[in-house]
């Protein structure tokens, strides 16, 4: 990497950690609150055809009732597929097939439940953290190599290593308000 244009780099490091802080609202996304959403089954692969499809490849997902998630399956030879799917997921739901509809519907969390929910979104935000933590190492060693090869001066490697630290800093606040408010979402009864 060379450092020839330094707003670039950031740029560059901005990306990727906007790209960790999705993918952990996208893990969110999957994690149910007791409200349905069709992004809950998102997660869920089916075994069709041959292969793993995701959900959205063999049925229309819809939430009809404040708890009740539905998937019109495209092909009736999936139905069952689909049910074995949703069963085996992981997300504690128990699906029930009416010829090509299958009704999903949401139970209420318990309070047991719902702190194990907050318990994996802390991970899932862990996670992240270490992602972000990872793309500033690389970034802070790639300064250090560039003041090593004389690309940049000592003063300039210390101003922009305090650059990453301040976009590390802000991306690692953006997830702890997402953490903060999913598990405020998670334990509101």
């Amino acid at each position: 990497m060379t450092f020839t244009d330094f707003t670039s780099v950031k740029k560059d490091i901005r990306h990727r950690m906007e790209r960790a802080v999705g993918v952990l609202q996208d893990e969110f996304a999957g994690l149910r609150t007791g409200r349905a959403v069709t992004s809950l089954l998102e997660p869920v692969t089916v075994e069709a055809y041959g292969s793993e499809m995701p959900m959205n490849q063999v049925g229309t997902v819809s939430a009809p009732e404040p708890r009740m998630l539905s998937v019109h399956v495209w092909d009736k030879a999936l139905v069952q597929a689909v049910e074995k799917a949703i069963l085996e997921s992981g997300l504690g739901l128990n699906p029930s097939a009416e010829g090509q509809m299958i009704r999903v519907p949401i139970p209420a969390l318990t309070e047991e439940r719902r702190q194990d929910l907050t318990k994996v979104a802390g991970k899932y935000s862990e996670d992240a953290r270490v992602a972000i933590r990872n793309i500033r190492r690389h970034a802070m060693d790639d300064v250090k190599k560039a003041e090593k090869e004389g690309n940049i001066s000592k003063d300039q490697q210390h101003e922009y290593s305090e650059e990453v630290q301040n976009i590390t800093d802000e991306f690692v606040k953006k997830i702890d308000d997402t953490l903060n408010s999913k598990e405020t979402e998670i334990m509101q009864v």
